[in-house]
């Protein structure tokens, strides 16, 4: 059955009346699934797939290294730890109390591996030399010149660019994985000189990773198309599995003789674009890496993911285990599950057979880039940036959990803690803890960690807007659900814009008139050069409404913190008048269609009222308003008078003057015996004004050949409209002879 974790908190006090208002009842914060586990910060915890908080490894730093990336890691039978950094390239020596030597620099990118040989030397590549040097595990800061060469490219018939991995035998012979061409030399280092053999050939892009099973066969994976081969002792390949990935990043062979996988990267193109290397003697190089070791320094996302195969003894394979945020950079067996170091969060997950997995560690890097197993622990290298941890076998002896920043959005009571245990926790395994602040940044000012009693009375923490609790956990722990219940204190909602288009008019349904009389009916475009966002605002959707001189449309946004049900009522006020008169209340939706009207000509303002009364008991209600800009309604026509016309030398002559209540003069027309209509300015062509004065000659309309011939030849009509600007027009006529 699957488990889930639940955070509850029931209320566990009385509201007294002199109390704050409250918000609609009381509320749960809830998390229940390992990806909402995930946004806290365990130590010395491990979160599991289904949901549990239970003990698990402690994770030690050890060192921070002067480099960015720590590409390798190996251990001595004394403890100590060797790291093959790049940025800059060098090998360094970490002793048990943390103390760092410098044991090999290079003018190279990066010591790409380092491993510890059966006679305790070291032995580490780097790149993009492809050189492979053997070092005194007790020297300190020897330079590439000084340092005894085993492998060098150059002096190969085949002459590969690049050094993957590398792994010995019973025997104590080394193995070497090159790519550009891919293939696995072999170099017998017991003997002074030992010449490196072309082992195995590939046609892939690279040799990537390798390891040996329980009968002495090579392990190798390969960048390209992403193959699994198993190598006999005589050299002879065979691909045991076709991964569906392009590159295999890490094998490692179990006990039972499974073989596990990891890949990343989609087959058929590159993952990451060829990174370029400036040498130290001006040369540019270009490396075509591996996509999951180019993603170090571009400290990005592989697309797809990655995902680790189980290649079971008998040959079946089977998906064990994909994530498609983190890659797989090294695995490692261990009796408690599978090992993943992944990037690029810095998890570290333990895999178990049946596909279920825990997160065991939070990193403060980018990337976990490989493990070595000492008595103590297991090492695990970091790359963004370069640092080494160890990870102990067992589990901590004390870890903690510490909960994301929870934002109730307003000032809270939090009440009493609930927390279930699975059903193998043992009694007394764990500590819990709450603190409460009203800023998200705990650090600045919140009140002390309290240690409260799991389902025992309130957690009598100070009321405020932020909330965070830590779990202690003892071996044996196994938190199955944590919950905390809060009750927010009412905060009145907030109208955020009003914005009214007079001459429009919203109906329900779809608009199926012609696009020229729609008119949109929207909030003014809030300009932010910084932000660019193609997603919609909640409550500022487009509104589109339908021409109409008889109506005014008003719409408006608002929000409420609590999250409560909103109502709205709208009130107006003619300019120079001091009370607020209803047009319409208990509105659910955000916008009102009126009729103008029902209010006279003139300037006004509307008033949009919110309230939170539906989520509340009555009386308990609050509310927020917001007063829109002035407008002026305006639905009569201009008045004409003193209108005269004459005729004087073959044109009409008139003057006439105009006059608006409400809004200025906008323009005027004349028409001659129905001819077309012809614009004409007023007296000094600027209209700004409530009054304008007209006079003008409009010429004689040349008799058409399709029209009978007259009574008077010498009657002729002229007709001027006026109009203000709202589009109000009147129009008058005069005849002249």
């Amino acid at each position: 059955m699957m488990r889930r974790f639940y955070f509850v908190l029931a209320l566990g006090f009385a509201v007294l009346s002199s109390a704050p208002a409250h918000g609609q009842g009381t509320r749960l914060w809830s998390q229940s699934k390992f990806d909402e586990l995930e946004r806290g910060k365990p130590d010395g915890v491990a979160i599991t797939s289904d949901g549990h908080l239970i003990a698990g490894p402690s994770n030690t730093l050890v060192a921070t290294t002067p480099s960015t990336y720590v590409w390798s890691v190996a251990a001595d039978k004394a403890e100590n730890a060797y790291l093959g950094t790049g940025s800059p390239a060098t090998v360094l020596r970490v002793s048990a109390d943390g103390k760092t030597t410098k044991l090999f620099s290079s003018k190279d990118l990066s010591v790409q591996v380092v491993r510890v040989g059966p006679d305790g030397s070291v032995y580490a590549a780097t790149l993009p030399s492809g050189k492979v040097y053997k070092l005194d595990p007790q020297a300190s800061d020897v330079n590439e010149e000084k340092a005894t060469v085993v492998f060098d490219p150059a002096a190969t018939a085949e002459k590969p660019k690049y050094v993957w991995d590398m792994v010995f035998d019973t025997e104590g012979r080394l193995y070497v994985a090159t790519g550009g061409p891919a293939g696995i030399y072999r170099i017998d280092t017991r003997t002074t000189g030992g010449k490196p053999e072309l082992f195995f050939k590939s046609d892939e892009q690279h040799i990537r990773c390798l390891t040996f099973d329980a009968a002495g066969n090579l392990i190798a994976g390969s960048d390209g198309t992403g193959l699994v081969y198993r190598v006999d002792k005589n050299g002879k390949g065979y691909v045991i599995y076709d991964s569906t990935k392009r590159e295999i990043t890490s094998v490692v062979v179990g006990p039972n003789g499974a073989i596990y996988a990891a890949g990343v990267g989609e087959k058929g193109r590159e993952t990451l674009p060829p990174l370029p290397v400036t040498g130290t003697a001006s040369v540019t190089i270009k490396i075509v890496q591996p996509g999951s070791v180019g993603a170090f320094s571009a400290n990005t996302l592989i697309p797809e993911g990655s995902e680790i195969d189980e290649i079971a003894p008998n040959g079946a394979p089977r998906k064990l285990w994909a994530d498609s945020d983190d890659i797989v950079y090294a695995l490692r067996w261990t009796p408690q599950g599978l090992l993943a170091a992944t990037g690029n969060r810095g998890r570290i997950y333990r895999i178990h057979e049946d596909g279920s997995y825990d997160d065991i560690a939070h990193l403060e890097a980018s990337q976990a880039t490989g493990f070595a197993d000492s008595e103590r622990g297991t090492y695990v290298s970091t790359a963004n940036t370069g640092k080494v941890y160890l990870l102990s076998h067992g589990d901590a002896a004390e870890g903690t959990y510490l909960s994301d920043v929870f934002d109730a959005g307003v000032f809270s009571q939090w009440g009493r803690a609930e927390v279930e245990t699975g059903a193998d926790s043992s009694a007394g395994s764990f500590d819990f803890y709450a603190r409460t602040g009203n800023i998200d940044n705990p650090e600045r000012a919140w009140s002390d960690w309290k240690k409260v009693t799991p389902n025992v009375g309130p957690l009598g923490l100070e009321s405020a807007r932020f909330m965070q609790w830590k779990a202690v956990l003892r071996p044996g722990a196994d938190i199955a659900s944590v919950g905390i219940n809060y009750l927010p204190v009412n905060v009145a909602p907030v109208v955020d814009e009003i914005v009214v288009q007079p001459g429009a008019r919203v109906v329900p349904g779809p608009i199926e008139n012609v696009q020229a009389q729609q008119v949109p009916i929207n909030f003014p475009v809030r300009q932010n050069p910084a932000v660019i966002s193609f997603a919609q605002e909640p409550g500022r959707e487009p509104l589109v409404g339908l021409r109409d001189k008889t109506a005014i449309t008003v719409r408006w946004a608002a929000h409420d913190d609590n999250g409560d049900t909103l109502s709205y009522a709208v009130y107006y006020r003619g300019e120079g008048e001091r009370n607020w008169l209803l047009l319409k209340k208990n509105i659910r939706q955000t916008y009102l269609s009126f009729d103008a009207q029902l209010l006279p000509d003139g300037p006004y303002r509307l008033k949009v009222v919110a309230s939170d009364a539906p989520s509340h008991n009555p009386g308990e209600a609050l509310t927020g308003d917001k007063v829109s800009d002035r407008f002026v309604i305006d639905t009569t026509p201009p008045v004409v008078s003193g209108m005269t016309a004459h005729l004087a030398d073959g044109k009409i002559h008139v003057e006439l003057t105009a006059t608006d209540a409400t809004t200025p003069i906008s323009h005027a027309e004349y028409s001659v015996d129905a001819g077309p209509w012809q614009y004409i300015a007023p007296v000094g062509n600027i209209s700004d004004s409530l009054t304008e004065k007209f006079s003008f000659d409009a010429p004689l309309r040349a008799a058409s050949p399709d029209t009978p011939a007259p009574v008077d030849a010498s009657e002729h009509v002229i007709t001027v409209r006026v109009f203000d600007r709202e589009d109000n027009a009147i129009v008058v006529k005069a005849v002249v002879h």
